[in-house]
């Protein structure tokens, strides 16, 4: 049994900065923590506007019926096939070098530019993004603005707009209404990668359950950096570190979309923090992604148009 929830509340315990792993009862209505949601990672649930997109029913070998994606592509896109792109690991990776604040996050107020030796949430306005055939940066938050039209998000989205605007991709810069932040750090979860890493090295080549059973036990310990009910024992409760490293995974995989469209390929659809879809040539997925079974890496398979999305089976 792998055992990933010890690992990352050891891999929080070994940092210098006094991590406080979990914030007390009586502080979680007050303050960030109410303004902290799912939303906030920030996923892609795009498919380009001429392909058009539909449920069809699915029996599976065992014989359990599903519902998969089928994606219907007009013949001006020309010939070509789907190349379905599947991120090895898109959490764990991300915890690399997600940045979180590990004490409190104090209130920070309106900022006239995003400090980088500081993380949390911040409040935005959703800037304006017309690049041709890629979705927004900031994925399924833009459906959600409050009445001002304005999003809180996590630092790894604030870090990428600063890019793109940095690189001419956003017209304005980012302006932060209000914030939530404390003393950044990059690496409170990165022993906890390099443990998960090490292990998906020896387990992938041999499947099977042990495989099955670590791939479970990895999302398990993320998942509780953020329980939810009361009968999940967890030693943590900091939704600022959950929602940000699926933020950073949500970003990553946005990014390496965002450079193969830049060279020219074709993107169909980008879901979630770890599946793409491009119209290639049949065996070539586009160079900016890395074949292999490592974290950061990806699989590549390819069907024909008019054929529906199978499951992901890694």
């Amino acid at each position: 049994m792998f055992p990933a929830l010890r690992i990352l509340k050891d891999s929080v315990a070994r940092s210098k900065m006094h991590p406080i792993p979990v914030i007390r009862l009586e502080d979680r209505e007050d303050g960030p923590w109410p303004l902290i949601s799912e939303d906030m990672d920030g996923e892609p649930g795009w498919v380009h506007p001429d392909v058009t997109s539909t449920r069809v029913a699915h029996v599976r070998d065992n014989g359990k019926r599903v519902r998969r994606d089928q994606l219907d592509v007009p013949a001006s896109f020309g010939d070509g096939v789907l190349c379905l792109i599947d991120r090895n690991g898109s959490y764990p990776s991300a915890c690399s070098a997600v940045p979180l604040a590990p004490n409190k996050l104090l209130h920070t107020g309106p900022l006239d530019t995003f400090d980088k030796t500081q993380a949390g949430i911040y409040q935005i306005d959703i800037p304006e993004w017309d690049y041709p055939g890629m979705p927004h940066p900031l994925g399924r938050l833009v459906d959600r603005p409050d009445d001002q039209g304005r999003v809180w998000v996590t630092t790894p989205h604030i870090k990428q707009l600063e890019r793109l605007h940095r690189d001419g991709h956003l017209a304005a810069p980012v302006t932060i209404h209000d914030s939530w932040t404390g003393k950044a750090n990059e690496s409170l979860f990165k022993p906890f990668y390099a443990a998960a890493r090490e292990a998906r090295t020896q387990l992938v080549q041999a499947g099977g359950e042990p495989y099955k059973n670590y791939k479970t036990r990895l999302s398990i310990a993320l998942r509780l950096l953020w329980p939810k009910r009361q009968e999940q024992r967890s030693p943590f409760w900091r939704p600022d570190w959950r929602m940000s490293m699926v933020a950073e995974a949500s970003v990553r995989h946005w990014t390496v979309a965002f450079k193969a469209v830049q060279e020219g390929h074709t993107l169909i659809a980008l879901r979630n923090v770890d599946a793409a879809i491009f119209w290639t040539p049949k065996d070539t997925p586009p160079a900016t992604y890395r074949i292999g079974t490592g974290f950061g890496e990806v699989k590549a398979k390819f069907i024909s148009r008019g054929e529906f999305i199978p499951e992901g089976d890694d």
